[in-house]
């Protein structure tokens, strides 16, 4: 009797719980698309990438930056997902793709930008929108001015092509671009570990508890791997080539115009606000939103900034029907 009884008690909770939600259980299936992992080899890389959504509707693809993987977009790619389908890759030397060390793989955003455009033509994406974050942006912009007419539309979270965009927290980065010695080099190998990785999801954030621990211990302990070190030191470095190329992307903007949202933390360290708006003397119909959070703006503003996407995405690129 009392096992009937829970059962009975469960049933009924249960409809309950589908009645008070729109459209009962499939509103809920709708609302959380599932969200799979994947590898493909990528001319001698194993890229590890996140996907969701039907394969038929028009695609986003999202490109992280640093020092995190397609894991920053855990929240975001189910609510974009419902209408577009979404592709999240890690980069090499991040998250979970795998470079064999027989590879002698060249760290660099040429070849960083190289081998997403491989993997996108592996993929078969011949068009999509992209959203672009830190590192993911200097990779983007290159795969943007290879192949313009690939790019539906761009949405940039922190991620810069303007000179005007550099912040303080540059500093001592800058300082191994100009003087790149052993020493220049060394004093760089605090932004590696835990405390500074943490500090990027933090600095900027007015309420620290909404920021998930989960985020920077992640990052943190794929950075501890043998060998990492080095890769990170090296793109530090070879970033001062991104800068270099801010002309040819701004040239792309001005000639392409394509659409572009721009929404920022502008309490970023390394990112400022006028690099937000310098996109706008290339494309005036920028669209620009700020937030009042750091560097990881998905972070903390997940929900309205996916909701800002999403209707830039409607506008722009045109969903599948619901």
């Amino acid at each position: 009797m009392n096992k009937f009884r829970s059962f009975a008690m469960s049933s009924a909770l249960t409809l309950l719980m589908d009645s008070l939600a729109p459209g009962g259980q499939a509103f809920a299936a709708a609302a959380s698309p599932t969200v799979s992992v994947h590898y493909v080899q990528v001319e001698g890389v194993k890229v590890f990438y996140r996907e969701a959504g039907d394969p038929a509707a028009p695609t986003v693809l999202l490109l992280h930056g640093y020092p995190t993987s397609s894991l920053m977009y855990r929240n975001l790619i189910p609510l974009l997902a419902d209408r577009y389908h979404v592709i999240a890759p890690d980069l090499p030397g991040f998250g979970f793709t795998e470079v064999p060390a027989d590879a002698h793989y060249t760290y660099s955003f040429d070849h960083l930008a190289e081998t997403m455009q491989a993997f996108t033509e592996t993929l078969g994406l011949n068009k999509f929108a992209m959203e672009v974050f830190d590192y993911g942006a200097p990779v983007g912009w290159r795969m943007a001015v290879a192949h313009p007419e690939r790019i539906t539309a761009i949405i940039t979270q922190n991620g810069n092509a303007y000179a005007e965009g550099l912040a303080s927290a540059w500093n001592p980065i800058q300082t191994y671009w100009q003087h790149p010695t052993p020493e220049n080099r060394a004093a760089l190998r605090d932004f590696l570990k835990p405390d500074s990785i943490k500090w990027q999801y933090t600095h900027g954030v007015p309420d620290h508890s909404v920021v998930d621990p989960a985020s920077y211990t992640v990052d943190s302990a794929l950075f501890a791997r043998p060998g990492n070190d080095d890769i990170q030191l090296d793109l530090f470095l070879d970033y001062a080539n991104n800068v270099k190329q801010y002309p040819a992307y701004q040239a792309y903007f001005k000639k392409w115009q394509p659409p572009l949202l721009a929404v920022w933390g502008k309490n970023d360290p390394f990112f400022s606000p006028a690099g937000a708006l310098a996109f706008k003397k290339d494309i005036p119909g920028a669209e620009i939103h700020f937030y009042d959070t750091g560097h990881f703006a998905l972070e903390t503003n997940g929900p309205e900034i996916a909701a800002q996407i999403h209707a830039f995405l409607d506008r722009t690129v045109g969903a599948k029907p619901q």
